[in-house]
């Protein structure tokens, strides 16, 4: 018998719940694929877990046991009743009801860090499909003192995220996370793992923050910009996409600068590493 799927039949009838669409609810009921997310997070008393919509709390659940605290953002207020009252002896846990893109969360974590027995930092989640992005690039861009990054994600998204520069599955964010984290592939989930189950598979992915950036760029703002621009028009060249959006000045100076660094004018964004991104952005 799935424990997991019946307790979260029990929870959804108990409290006349259906998952909503708009806010990517898909209820996790695979006992194991929560085991795997809760190990490779690799959580200890000493750290603060930040979970991302933890909805009916089946991950919660398991990240109560390990971590000193556990503190849950959850935007739908069906939720928080459920939450309060499925962790009210839980003296670890702690609930917000709000959107994590309107959270402080940079704040949030130096309190907890004040106190004397929180020494890291990590964010577990199942996030909602739809805006997974945003909110990755929200802990990765605040530059939070966070250890890692534990999610499960749309897999096409998650392989998109993990790539190294340069492979086909790179698109823009990819440079974003690999020049903040050391990211890894944990686990393909399938759709069956959810109730209702979804249209695409899942991933579980884990990001390592570095402690130091990658790369040294003179102006890391100006690089993200110039490889958003790049991406923009992906089957063009890379020198017709930067001269289009007018980080060229251009074709001509284009075409010097990257002679001058020695990349082929036919080359397209996605073949580029991030050290040629920054030289490219150093020279504008």
């Amino acid at each position: 018998m799935n424990n997991i799927l019946e307790e979260t039949k029990f929870i959804m009838n108990k409290y006349n719940i259906k998952a909503v669409k708009n806010l990517g609810q898909n209820f996790l009921v695979n006992q194991e694929v929560v085991n795997t997310i809760v190990e490779c997070s690799e959580i200890t008393k000493e750290d603060l877990v930040i979970e991302i919509g933890p909805g009916l709390g089946t991950l919660t659940k398991e990240l109560l046991e390990k971590a000193g605290k556990v503190i849950c953002i959850e935007i739908d207020t069906k939720m928080l009743s459920i939450l309060k009252e499925r962790f009210a002896l839980n003296d670890n846990f702690e609930l917000i009801n709000n959107d994590v893109l309107k959270v402080n969360l940079k704040e949030l974590i130096e309190k907890e860090k004040q106190t004397e027995n929180i020494k890291r930092a990590k964010i577990v989640a199942n996030l909602p499909y739809y805006i997974t992005t945003p909110i990755i690039m929200k802990l990765l861009e605040e530059k939070l003192d966070l250890e890692s990054i534990t999610v499960m994600i749309q897999k096409e998204v998650a392989d998109r995220l993990i790539a190294t520069p340069g492979d086909k599955n790179t698109g823009a964010i990819t440079y974003s996370v690999y020049y903040y984290a050391e990211s890894e592939g944990i686990l393909e989930v399938p759709n069956s793992s959810f109730i209702p189950e979804p249209e695409v598979i899942s991933k579980v992915i884990k990001l390592n923050i570095r402690k130091e950036p990658i790369i040294q760029v003179e102006n890391i703002d100006k690089m993200f910009m110039v490889i958003k621009n790049a991406f923009m028009q992906k089957r063009k060249t890379l020198l017709n996409s930067l001269t289009n959006n007018k980080i060229f000045i251009n074709k001509q100076q284009g075409i010097e600068i990257l002679n001058d660094l020695g990349i082929k004018e036919n080359s397209r964004a996605e073949e580029l590493t991030i050290e040629q991104f920054a030289k490219i952005s150093d020279k504008l």
